[in-house]
């Protein structure tokens, strides 16, 4: 089932720690991509997160007799036409093997994503024209920055099949979410719960924290809430901030 704009818009306003959280009370431990860092987190700390089914580009290693630059000038090169049919409203997620010796792509084919209404893009390996990128008004996550073309190492082959990104898989459709600590990979059936789940979290959280910060308290039957003055000190705050 398609991304619900209602579990999107959710999942726009939680943290990656929380959705992780929650994805480990289902059972799944390994959903937080490994290594991988918004190009520019000052811009993006001004943003909702990324939110968006996964579209996927499997890159294998280069071999130099099949990976000449000349290969560009294909049409149907697999990376070009990943690019220009990576759904708008997706986030375009690149299997780069966690290599960032040469770059996932560059700041045309971001700009390209970004102007095609994507919502953002991830690469466990890394960015050239990062500086570029990290102007851009899109989520763009990376390993490092990189400046080698990515057919010195890298060649585009499989279009939107499962994938390994940072040491998590990825399917698509996979819900990816991405704030300012980076990108976790919700399992598209579980995307609604999660999205319930976390919100719930979040606004109990957002209670002890003003708890701590404000009054002084300890987080000893607090967080987790195992005092039930704390479930009933959390029923009043949540009633008077309309949450």
């Amino acid at each position: 089932m398609p991304l619900q704009a209602e579990t999107r818009d959710k999942l726009k306003t939680v943290s990656t720690a929380t959705l992780c959280t929650a994805l480990f009370k289902c059972g799944l431990r390994n959903q937080f991509i490994q290594d991988v860092r918004p190009v520019n987190a000052d811009l993006q700390r001004d943003m909702p997160n990324m939110v968006g089914e996964a579209f996927t580009l499997r890159y294998i290693p280069a071999r130099e007799d099949l990976n000449p630059i000349s290969v560009f000038l294909d049409r149907h090169h697999p990376q070009r036409v990943a690019v220009e049919t990576c759904p708008p409203g997706a986030v375009m997620v690149f299997d780069s093997r966690k290599d960032a010796r040469a770059a996932s792509a560059g700041g045309i084919l971001v700009s390209r994503l970004m102007v095609r209404g994507c919502a953002g893009v991830v690469t466990d390996g890394g960015f050239r024209d990062s500086p570029e990128i990290a102007a851009l008004n899109f989520p763009a996550y990376h390993q490092r920055p990189s400046a080698p073309t990515n057919l010195t190492l890298h060649q585009a082959l499989d279009i939107n099949v499962p994938i390994g990104c940072g040491d998590v898989a990825v399917w698509p459709g996979d819900v990816m979410v991405g704030d300012k600590e980076g990108v976790v990979v919700l399992p598209a059936h579980l995307a609604d719960e999660l999205a319930d789940e976390a919100v719930e979290m979040t606004v109990f959280e957002d209670f002890v924290i003003d708890q701590v910060q404000n009054h002084g308290r300890s987080i000893l039957g607090l967080y987790p809430p195992t005092d039930p003055q704390s479930k009933d000190d959390f029923a009043v705050w949540r009633q008077a901030k309309g949450r």
